[in-house]
């Protein structure tokens, strides 16, 4: 499994093509092979797959049960959109206009690399985000993450 890390601050060109970072590429699994799935992600963004994580992704979506109107509404929620896109041969992608335009991206994007995945959003929509920081971090991580401690409260289990 991939383990990405990192913001990068990218332009998009008139055709909107996107110049993945050196940074980025450097942390691709081979097995990628500069292959990705764009999807829509929550809150507005766009996320990038490499094309071996998306597989895994889309397994596990692909055990819903499909009997349940629930899971089928978002199986065709998870799936619309979602494109295959290649590097080219200057290391760019070409990112599909109707994805660009849900996550309101026109020019500046910035990629936030975290976990297998590489969220895309729109330079202010992300920026906006930031100054919505909750008042009391530590309160959310003991929220988010306290669960997850042992009985002693000092490591992760």
């Amino acid at each position: 499994m991939a383990n990405f890390i990192g913001e990068f601050d990218c332009k998009l060109d008139a055709k909107g093509r996107l110049m993945l970072p050196s940074g980025l590429r450097k942390q691709l699994d081979p097995a990628a092979q500069e292959r990705f799935v764009l999807n829509r992600g929550f809150e507005k963004c766009l996320v990038l797959y490499p094309k071996n994580e998306w597989e895994g992704i889309s397994s596990e979506v692909n055990k819903l049960n499909q009997y349940v109107k629930k899971n089928r509404e978002f199986i065709r929620y998870f799936y619309r959109g979602a494109s295959e896109l290649e590097l080219d041969n200057t290391g760019r992608l070409l990112l599909p206009k109707r994805l660009l335009d849900y996550a309101g991206a026109e020019k500046e994007v910035v990629l936030f690399a975290y976990s297998n995945r590489i969220e895309v959003w729109d330079k202010k929509t992300y920026e906006g985000l930031l100054t919505d920081e909750p008042d009391d971090f530590a309160d959310l991580a003991e929220e988010v993450m306290g669960k997850n401690q042992n009985n002693t409260g000092n490591e992760l289990s």
